[in-house]
């Protein structure tokens, strides 16, 4: 295979210019090559992960990770709490708009440089200055989120679990039992990882016809066995509040972050784009379609959900926000079915759900951990950028991000606060990452597109991305209750300054130095150190 292109040093500002020599790679590239190699190539890197997934299952990961099923079961009391059924229902759609928005905008970016760094590849490929600062900064937030991530969903999954066995079998649940669950739970998914991608596309093949099915397969039984239902108007209009607050905008926008919660994990059809076939076309369209299905079965399965209340006085909705199994709409399914049976295979199907969204959580995390090494940016960064010549995955990298997402899910056995405030960098790290390179693309008037584009609406969508994203920015950091109190404090301005100020040391103390500095292994471009 031919060398990748050098990259040039960018003399007056001291830096390493990202943008690879496209041309003269094109003339070093023999025609037999594999077009998508070629493109990698042109990048500055070589084919190393084995490309085996077809586009659909590109989509299958990001639709996996976004995960109706899990997102909205899981997240359903917080909306519950405030705003009630509007923003449950309303306030899906208002935020699915948007974030489609910024899938959009990612995507146009995404078909440029379809490169498994993903978006600090991107950032610093756009950014006209400090180019491996720009990149460097959304790497860590991006490698933070993703860690975040994996640990929520896996954790999450642990706790729909338990609440399963605890309805089938009466099993007692507590913390020490969750956190054993949620271990087993990380590691089976580590295995599955290590086993190759050509197992992670077919389930993730599963996974995605498991959630339309599923999800069609519970909002027909709630429209089918319960014998009466809420009114659309009171469906999409009710309101309930909680919060402490009586301001009701406020309460509805706070009561908006459980879409946003659920709307994330898109990038992963990014991450998997150096194993993806056509990637540059493929990768974009998993991004975009992966938000736009979610929107639309999100909204019909919420729709259902909201309906079946059978009680929806403002105490019944607050019983209903305190049930005893910890999930709201598992105690609609055992109020409006009336069937026991029927309410816990209905859950069955939530909790399998949720194993594939956290299987498809590792995945995404391993190969950006993988990138982001290749590129010198962690401590052991060999280790970590180690391709199993075998399965073709990174391997190393796989065990690094389960093992880091045990590590910051261990407050959960003594504080949900703690783990929960650690967490919270999850949404605000990823969309700050996703942010940056559409702004700077923006920023851009030479951006040359890849063949998925936007055209003339490239400009309208981009910078309503980047407003909605500072607007949830701001809503992130909050206070969601009142009063303020310990449990209630919103502590995710301080877990992202944390991530900032660790970046910046960290890019001081070695970090500019060494990366995106020197790449020589396995031929991927020799890049002269600065």
């Amino acid at each position: 295979m031919p060398e990748p292109a050098d990259r040039s040093i960018s003399a007056d500002a001291g830096e390493v210019s990202l943008t690879a020599a496209a041309g003269a790679a094109a003339t070093e590239v023999d025609h037999d090559v594999d077009p998508d190699a070629a493109r990698l190539a042109e990048m500055g890197y070589t084919q190393e992960l084995h490309r085996g997934m077809s586009g659909f299952s590109n989509f299958a990961v990001s639709f996996s990770i976004i995960s109706i099923l899990a997102g909205c079961i899981t997240s359903y009391g917080i909306a519950l709490k405030s705003g009630g059924p509007s923003t449950l229902v309303l306030g899906w759609l208002i935020v699915g708009v948007f974030v489609l928005c910024v899938a959009m905008a990612m995507a146009e970016v995404c078909s440029r440089y379809p490169t498994a760094g993903g978006l600090y590849f991107w950032a610093g490929e756009l950014a006209k200055k400090n180019k491996r600062a720009w990149a460097w900064f959304v790497g860590w937030f991006n490698f933070m989120g993703e860690i975040a991530v994996t640990a929520a969903i896996d954790f999450g999954c642990a706790t729909t679990w338990m609440a399963f066995m605890n309805l089938v079998w009466g099993t007692e649940v507590t913390a020490g039992r969750t956190f054993g669950l949620f271990v087993i739970i990380v590691l089976v998914h580590a295995l599955l990882n290590t086993f190759g991608v050509s197992l992670v596309s077919l389930l993730s093949n599963v996974s995605a016809w498991w959630h339309v099915f599923g999800a069609l397969i519970i909002i027909a039984v709630l429209w089918i066995l319960p014998d009466s239902h809420q009114s659309v108007g009171w469906t999409l209009t009710g309101w309930h509040n909680e919060t402490g607050w009586t301001f009701g905008p406020y309460v509805f926008l706070m009561g908006l972050l459980m879409a946003q919660y659920t709307y994330t994990g898109y990038d992963a059809s990014a991450h998997v784009a150096e194993e993806t076939k056509g990637a540059a076309r493929s990768a974009p369209r998993g991004i975009v379609m992966s938000v736009l299905v979610s929107v639309i079965g999100g909204f019909l399965l919420l729709f259902s959900i909201t309906a079946a209340i059978t009680d929806n006085s403002q105490q019944g909705l607050t019983r209903l926000a305190a049930t005893d199994t910890g999930l709201p709409p598992a105690q609609i399914f055992l109020d409006a079915l009336n069937n026991p049976f029927m309410a816990k295979f209905l859950l069955f199907i939530v909790c399998i759900a949720q194993f594939f969204c956290g299987m498809a959580s590792v995945t995404a995390n391993s190969r950006m951990t993988f990138a982001f090494s290749r590129d010198g940016a962690l401590p052991g960064s060999r280790i970590w950028a180690k391709v199993n010549p075998r399965t073709g995955t990174p391997t190393n990298s796989i065990w690094l991000c389960v093992t880091l997402s045990v590590i910051l899910a261990l407050p959960a056995l003594f504080n949900t606060t703690a783990y929960l405030a650690v967490t919270s960098i999850a949404v605000i790290g990823l969309y700050i990452a996703y942010v940056v390179p559409v702004f700077l693309r923006r920023r851009r008037s030479d951006f040359v597109p890849g063949p998925w584009h936007l055209g003339r609406f490239s400009g309208l969508i981009g910078w309503v991305a980047v407003v909605w994203v500072v607007i949830i920015c701001v809503l992130f950091v909050l206070p969601p209750s009142s009063p303020i109190t310990v449990d209630s404090f919103n502590y995710a301005p301080v877990a992202v300054l944390v991530v900032a100020v660790f970046a910046a040391v960290s890019w001081v103390l070695g970090g500019r130095k060494h990366f995106m500095a020197r790449r020589t292994s396995g031929g991927r471009a020799d890049l002269e150190k600065l």
